[in-house]
């Protein structure tokens, strides 16, 4: 029986955000007593109004996200096959806030999960940044990043597209950002801000992380999920 395990966080306004990016926002725009009057009948209806980031919560990078070049695909023009796939998980939580994960600890992390990593796959990283610091200001800064060889070990995986449940797969304290320039020269994205990923370590399942068709987006919230078959 297929079962849907939720990776994405929550929205909320005062969610911890990457330093920078635009506060979340949710106020009550419609009421039932506001609505009420349009109506001969008993119906009603309320509404939120909300204003976030394109890379505020669970979300995925545009490629225009990352690349200066005017003919980098935006979020909109970026194919929907790109955001879904057969993937698996592995986990590297034992990299404590702003320790550098390798290429050895990936290679160890992929041969501790007993899953098999696959050209094309969407490959999951948890660091359990998420767990750890959900919901707090220590969420934003206290979590570990990969390397240049770490980076080149996603290259050479030949990878689909990647993810972290922390607000970024570079270290905070790194000043290069390796994996981002990575996925710039090589066209590969990624996802940021995933959640319960100790649920799917070790799994093959079918990741779904669809964007919203943003015009001109430089990335998208997205409710990604990973479909198990138990």
């Amino acid at each position: 029986m297929a079962r849907i395990v939720d990776l994405s966080q929550e929205i909320y306004e005062g969610m911890p955000l990457y330093e920078g990016h635009l506060a979340t926002k949710i106020w009550q725009h419609h009421t039932f007593a506001d609505t009420a009057p349009r109506f001969d009948s008993e119906f009603a209806y309320q509404s939120l109004g909300i204003t976030l980031c394109d890379h505020g919560p669970t979300h995925v990078d545009a490629l225009s996200h990352l690349d200066p070049r005017p003919d980098a695909p935006t979020i909109d023009r970026m194919p929907l096959e790109t955001f879904f796939g057969a993937g698996t998980c592995i986990d590297v939580s034992d990299r404590g806030p702003r320790e550098y994960v390798d290429a050895e600890r990936l290679d160890r992390a992929l041969a501790e999960s007993g899953a098999e990593l696959r050209e094309g796959d969407v490959l999951l990283l948890r660091t359990g940044t998420a767990d750890r610091y959900g919901g707090t200001p220590e969420y934003t800064t206290e979590y570990p990043g990969l390397d240049q060889s770490a980076a080149d070990w996603l290259r050479d995986r030949r990878v689909k597209v990647f993810g972290v449940d922390a607000p970024s797969p570079d270290n905070p304290v790194d000043r290069v950002y390796p994996v981002h320039l990575m996925c710039r020269e090589h066209g590969i994205t990624h996802y940021e801000n995933l959640a319960n990923l100790g649920e799917v370590v070790g799994r093959r399942f079918t990741f779904f992380g669809l964007p919203l068709r943003i015009r001109g987006g430089h990335g998208s919230p997205v409710r990604a999920v990973a479909l198990l078959e138990d």
